[in-house]
């Protein structure tokens, strides 16, 4: 009797076989999706350990003005410290070869002889610079990759005012810069950002640091509290000028990277979990239609002596072939799409090697949680089969009600013809299976939206930041604050057309238990190159006294306009002031507290001294603004709003964007398959009725308009019940993708709103078309067989 039963399983899924590819294809989505996602965040991890561990990622990090290298064996002795590596860092300027815009580098010494201690570098090609060699160095793989550089190449530098010719030993990767970022931008700029690493002692006696240092990094011995180790490093460096210690967290590449792989779990928790709803719920829908349609056949099985276990077992069973085939397909798919991802992630991230990990707990887990889901989704519809009585499931299910439809009953029938009316009855006859229908495509239509929204999200984001707050030219960064007369020597330069001024300083706030690493930005009122915003959107003043914080960051540290709190500035005198908060700025990337510069200065005890300049240059002369500002010292970097829209754009581009534009494509099949399963659904319930119609004098033509009429109107009817889903669904990633690096505005163009309903009537009229072939192919003897 078991193999009977099982001959009818295979029986019923290969007579459902087409519904059954378009739920596998649904399955398959989520199990991919979640593929992708964790065994993607699994193989950056394990890259990314790797690679620290084996180049010897420090673990603690301090920058100081200066201080003897004798302070090195004074480090050394605080408890818990393992290792000590002191070096020269500072800025440079760039020439390259057939690239005319302004390059910004950052000099790292290495040893005179041999690897460093700690940020070890990985060689792709040629070697590190000769031993104690004034004109060599290994240059950043992104920034060789950007402009074709290669070993042997030359670069013209300028370092501490002083130019002088450097060749390319080799090109390298460092932990320390697994994320090539330039301090102050938001996003990678790998043509305009380079790192050089040069031997030490030509580097020190470039930055006039013989017998000196000004960076020095830690790595920690196992079970040391950290905060312990900064807070002695701090008190050691403080006379030198240092700027507060900090941990591996607030390094700036490994925080980036761990805000990217953050959002990357954030996904993972949605998407995949949206993907597999839509599975369960569409499953629900078909089994339920099943059970229905087999009442006869569960009697016959109980009448033969099957067991409620047995019976229940068999629908299981057939859930579970579809989730096979659904989860066979997903982890293929998911396997190959996660291995992609992966090296897209790993190429930007600048690992020198990917380790693609697709453990079998994530692939386990990916199959179980759709299994899951399945059966959940059909529970009830399960129970109803092994609940259903022989005698009562002998019966035929008891006909619908035809009493007269509201429109009858207004008198609107006139204005319709018998199979306009004939469609409105069907649908009014089950209201919660019409109810069910249109559900089920108004998912399918949401999550379209899903993968569309971020694209909206990032675009939004470019049009508030760079063109509604940030709208200069270019930003020009001094080495050190510098008077303000500065301002008016670069504002009489040939070619620019506005100069405003900033002050940029580094603090810790401090708010109760709470404290944060940033800057406070200095504006002067009244300017148009760079403006802080309000919830409105428009620019807002900034107090004479007090502190403006993005809304984000006063969220981060629990306090509120007219709250107040503790300022420790992390360079000069390092004064500590308790600053009220005046108000709020909306500011969707990075964090930050705003004043106005000379109540900044005033905090500072400085006078009038700036960070830098926002310029405003025609763009006719641009390449002749960036010559002459490339001939002063004292300027160390250059940077082009354009090249950060263009960085952003590339950054979102590879990284949430690829993602996207995979979810999108998975989300048409789950599209397609949905409302086909809706179409094919409604096909077998009307199959006997349609056939009654033809034996009556009805043409094939009248009863294929009846059947995908009704599609027709469900589909209709649910594509707006999708937007509105829709939005929900990219509300709830917004919430969930909300980081230090950005926070995602709940934006939907009406682009968005459009393609979703383009994708879901384009399924409808392909599934419509597949139904009226079926419909012209009926057998009219064998559908209108009645059960006794």
């Amino acid at each position: 009797m078991i193999r009977a039963i099982n001959r009818k399983l295979l029986r019923d899924f290969w007579s459902l076989r087409g519904q059954a590819l378009a739920i596998a294809m649904v399955i398959a989505g989520g199990v991919a999706t979640w593929i992708i996602s964790y065994s993607t965040i699994d193989s950056l991890e394990q890259t990314q350990s790797a690679f620290y561990q084996e180049y010897r990622f420090a673990e603690v990090f301090a920058q100081i003005k200066r201080a003897p290298t004798t302070l090195a064996s004074r480090i050394e002795e605080i408890p818990g410290v393992a290792e000590v590596q002191t070096r020269t860092i500072g800025g440079a300027t760039l020439q390259v070869p057939g690239f005319g815009d302004p390059v910004t580098a950052q000099t790292v010494s290495i040893p005179d002889t041999g690897q460093p201690a700690l940020n070890r570098l990985y060689m792709r090609e040629g070697r590190l610079p000769e031993p104690y060699s004034p004109n060599e160095a290994a240059i950043s793989e992104p920034f060789a990759e950007a402009h074709g550089l290669q070993p042997g190449d030359a670069l013209q530098a300028i370092i501490n005012g002083k130019r002088r010719e450097l060749r390319i030993s080799g090109i390298a990767l460092s932990p320390e810069f697994v994320y090539q970022i330039r301090p102050g931008d938001l996003f990678p700029d790998f043509e305009r950002y380079a790192i050089l690493w040069m031997r030490n002692e030509p580097l020190a006696a470039a930055w006039d640091m013989e017998q000196a240092f000004n960076s020095v990094s830690l790595s920690l011995e196992g079970g040391t509290d950290e905060n312990r180790v900064i807070d002695r490093l701090d008190r050691l460096l403080e006379r030198y000028g240092g700027t507060g210690a900090f941990g591996r967290d607030d390094q700036l590449s490994h925080e980036y990277l761990s805000q990217e792989l953050a959002g990357l779990k954030a996904m993972a928790r949605i998407v995949p979990i949206i993907f597999l709803g839509v599975a369960a719920f569409l499953l629900s829908v078909v089994i339920g239609r099943i059970v229905d349609q087999q009442r006869d056949q569960i009697a016959v099985l109980k009448a033969f002596g099957y067991s409620n276990l047995q019976v229940g077992i068999h629908y299981v069973g057939l859930v579970m072939l579809f989730v096979t085939l659904g989860s066979l397909l997903g982890l293929g798919l998911g396997a190959w799409l996660g291995r992609g991802m992966s090296g897209i992630y790993s190429d930007f991230f600048r690992f020198p090697f990917l380790q693609y990990v697709l453990t079998p707990q994530v692939a386990l887990s990916g199959v179980g949680v759709a299994a899951a889901a399945a059966l959940i989704g059909t529970l009830r519809s399960v129970n109803r089969a092994v609940r259903l009585p022989p005698a009562e499931a002998m019966r035929p299910e008891q006909p619908g009600d035809y009493r007269p439809t509201i429109i009858e009953r207004i008198g609107a029938q006139r204005f319709f013809d018998q199979p306009s009316r004939m469609i409105i009855r069907h649908l009014e006859r089950r209201p919660l299976k019409s109810l069910l229908s249109v559900l089920g495509i108004a998912m399918a239509g949401a999550i379209l939206m899903v993968g569309l929204f971020q694209e909206d999200a990032i675009d939004y984001m470019i049009d508030l930041q760079f063109g509604l707050s940030q709208r200069q030219d270019l930003m020009v960064t001094f080495t050190d604050p510098t008077a303000r007369q500065s301002l008016f020597e670069l504002a009489t330069l040939p070619g620019v057309l506005r100069a405003e001024p900033f002050r940029a300083v580094g603090v810790r706030l401090r708010a109760g238990h709470r404290t944060w690493r940033t800057a406070i930005q200095g504006f002067e009122n009244g300017g148009d190159l760079y403006r802080a915003l309000g919830a409105d959107l428009q620019p807002i003043e900034l107090p004479p006294e007090g502190l403006l914080l993005t809304d984000y960051l006063a969220e981060q540290l629990g306090v509120k306009a007219g709250d107040s709190i503790s300022v420790e500035v992390l360079e000069g005198a390092r004064p500590v002031r308790s600053v009220p908060v005046v108000g709020l700025v909306n500011e969707l990337i990075g964090l930050s507290g705003y004043m106005e510069i000379n109540a900044l200065n005033r905090l500072m005890k400085e006078g009038h001294v700036i960070s830098g300049a926002f310029l405003a240059v025609d763009s006719a002369r641009l390449q002749g603004v960036f010559d002459d500002l490339q001939q002063r010292p004292r300027i160390l970097g250059i940077a082009q709003r354009d090249a950060s829209i263009d960085a952003f754009e590339e950054t979102m581009g590879e990284t949430i964007l690829v993602f996207a534009f995979v979810n999108v494509l998975l989300a048409g099949s789950i599209a397609f398959g949905v409302v086909y399963n809706s179409a094919r659904i409604t096909l077998s319930e009307h199959a006997r009725e349609l056939a009654s119609l033809r034996v009556l004098g009805f043409t094939r033509g009248e009863i294929s308009y009846i059947l995908l009429g009704e599609l027709a109107m469900l589909t209709l009817a649910a594509i707006p019940l999708g937007f509105a889903i829709g939005y929900g669904f990219a509300w709830l990633i917004a919430e969930n993708l909300t980081s230090e690096l950005y926070r995602i505005p709940l934006v939907l163009e009406a682009s968005t709103y459009g393609f979703s309903a383009m994708v879901v009537l384009i399924a409808a009229l392909l599934s419509g078309e597949i139904m009226r072939r079926r419909l012209y192919r009926l057998d009219l003897v064998a559908v209108l067989k009645t059960r006794e």
